[in-house]
């Protein structure tokens, strides 16, 4: 996190992290198609000619809020070949937030646990523990054959505290409600460690509900919260593999 009491501005880093092809780009891309266009920044991505992204995707999201605060939300995707850990390591570096994406096909059971102990790997190494970042898991491909079923989906979530969401991101399902609930988690991890309510005299519920609407959301905050296959909302965490 970065403030900036002159201009005030607060800018926030969230990255989606997770396996190869597991649709972080694409969790971006519909995120852009969301955002009203005064709210958006340009998409960067770098790709390879198969769909891989090569180093990172970078979208910059501004909101002004309530008082004058401004809120810069830079969301990072990183590359999730296993060739590729030094780079995500380095994308992490600073991360107040973090959105796994996990593939919902069987088939890629395997990597989903092995990126979610490369997170947690790189994390360390930054010195960061898993159970204090905001974590939100989406399961992803919703849509394809052969997945978990959304039975399994919630009686994994319900062994963890990481709120669980559904979606198919082509189509744009489940995207936004990952968003909002990450954004929603490291706000309030934020101000418990900064006190962001009392140092820009806001109300944080009404705030991020003008972000949300502007996001394209027309649900209230704690109705998209709800949409969570299991887990809670609460700052610490227990460490659970998808």
């Amino acid at each position: 996190m970065q403030l900036d009491f002159a201009a005030r501005e607060l800018t926030v880093k969230l990255v989606y992290y997770g396996p190869a092809l597991s649709g972080k780009t694409t969790n971006l891309h519909a995120l852009h198609r969301f955002a009203d266009e005064s709210a958006r920044g340009r998409l960067m991505t770098l790709e390879t000619r198969d769909d891989r992204t090569l180093f990172f995707d970078l979208l910059p999201l501004r909101f002004k809020g309530e008082g004058d605060l401004a809120l810069r939300l830079k969301l990072f995707t990183v590359p999730g070949q296993v060739i590729h850990s030094s780079t995500r390591r380095l994308v992490l570096q600073g991360a107040d937030g973090v959105a796994f994406i996990a593939d919902s096909q069987l088939a890629e059971t395997q990597n989903n646990a092995s990126a979610f102990l490369d997170l947690k790997e790189n994390l360390k190494a930054h010195g960061v523990a898993l159970r204090d970042m905001p974590l939100v898991i989406q399961y992803n491909k919703r849509d394809l054959p052969s997945i978990r079923s959304e039975a399994e989906l919630v009686q994994m979530a319900s062994r963890g505290r990481e709120p669980v969401f559904a979606a198919t991101a082509t189509r744009g399902d489940g995207v936004l409600e990952t968003f909002i609930s990450l954004l929603h988690l490291t706000w309030t991890s934020l101000d418990a460690v900064h006190d962001l309510r009392a140092k820009f005299k806001i109300n944080p519920d009404a705030f991020l509900g003008e972000v949300s609407q502007r996001m394209g959301a027309t649900a209230p905050i704690d109705e998209i919260l709800l949409r969570r296959l299991g887990g809670t909302f609460t700052p610490r965490r227990r460490e659970s593999a998808p």
